[in-house]
């Protein structure tokens, strides 16, 4: 793990000087297995302390980890056998969105996933995880041909939102998002998704219309980014720090607002710190909640995947 946070860098001391000690004690002369395993204890104790107490714009940082696991390594860690699905038969295939099918250990699963990209090469491929319109229209092909078949969808959330790009509104960016938004209702077949990074405004929601939808510890989910609402109210991206801090993006506002179902914890520092123990935790959730969704009779789950998302904010209306 080469990039550090500013929040992170007291761990990060820690643990090089265990490596340095680490190094040292290969000479048989020396035993420093003792002051390891104080400097470890230490460094334990103060990643309990730091990650219990991170503010709203520290949570961004982290779900913006470079480190972190994106869209293709939960694919690759939990689904066998995944067969890519390409292009929208409209326009072309945007490498922002990965679509497809496999198997989530028995059970057939179409697979849908906003992708960052790792490095720079990746990245501009990807488009930085900000699909266009012939993203989103991949996306509901998939959804539509897994709802002929009643295959269960899961998809992965890790966008700051749309692509934004004069191409894209000429493309009906705008239209296909709200497309999405209708016809995911009458998807006859169970819909998990799960907030892996960042999920940003309508180009998260895209995808995001579900039967459970869950989030990882670290993740954050918003309406918008908080450049962009520091944009629109002082009109000053730099005080994103402080539209994040009154953004309310956590999963524990998340789930007392009933926007989500479920968080899925996160190894102690973060997904990117044990991207593997990350997997398997993301895996297990997804297990867990398909249980309880897989073999209920369709007319019951459109009525209530439509419930769900039509009583949100009810309580808080008055």
């Amino acid at each position: 793990m080469d990039y550090v946070l500013d929040f992170e860098k007291p761990v990060s001391e820690l643990e090089n000087q265990i490596k340095e000690l680490k190094t040292s004690s290969s000479s048989p002369q020396l035993d420093l297995s003792k002051e390891i395993a104080a400097l470890q204890s230490k460094v334990n104790t103060l990643i309990k302390e730091i990650y219990q107490n991170l503010s709203p714009w520290e949570r961004v940082q982290l779900a913006r980890h470079p480190s972190r696991p994106h869209a293709l390594d939960y694919i690759n860690g939990i689904i066998d056998d995944f067969h890519e699905v390409a292009g929208d038969r409209f326009y072309s295939d945007d490498m922002a969105i990965v679509t497809g099918f496999g198997m989530l250990d028995q059970q057939k699963v179409a697979i849908i996933g906003i992708e960052k990209g790792r490095k720079t090469q990746d990245k501009i491929k990807r488009n930085f995880g900000m699909p266009n319109p012939e993203g989103y229209r991949k996306a509901l092909r998939l959804a539509q041909l897994a709802s002929r078949f009643h295959i269960p969808i899961i998809t992965f959330v890790d966008t700051p939102g749309a692509y934004p790009g004069i191409g894209a509104e000429e493309r009906g960016q705008a239209h296909a998002i709200a497309e999405n938004l209708e016809k995911f209702f009458s998807i006859e077949a169970p819909i998990i998704s799960v907030i892996i990074g960042e999920g940003g405004s309508g180009g998260a929601l895209g995808i995001a219309i579900a039967d459970r939808v869950l989030m990882q510890e670290y993740s954050v989910y918003s309406v918008i980014s908080p450049e962009s609402c520091a944009s629109i109210l002082w009109s000053d991206p730099k005080m994103a720090e402080k539209a994040a801090n009154s953004l309310q993006l956590t999963p524990q506002k998340a789930i007392e607002f009933e926007v989500i179902d479920h968080i899925i914890s996160e190894p102690a520092g973060g997904a990117h710190r044990n991207p593997e123990e990350a997997v398997q935790l993301v895996k297990k959730s997804i297990q867990d909640q398909l249980k309880n969704i897989v073999n209920e009779d369709v007319e019951g789950l459109l009525e209530k995947r439509f419930e769900r998302f039509r009583k949100m904010g009810n309580k808080y209306i008055k």
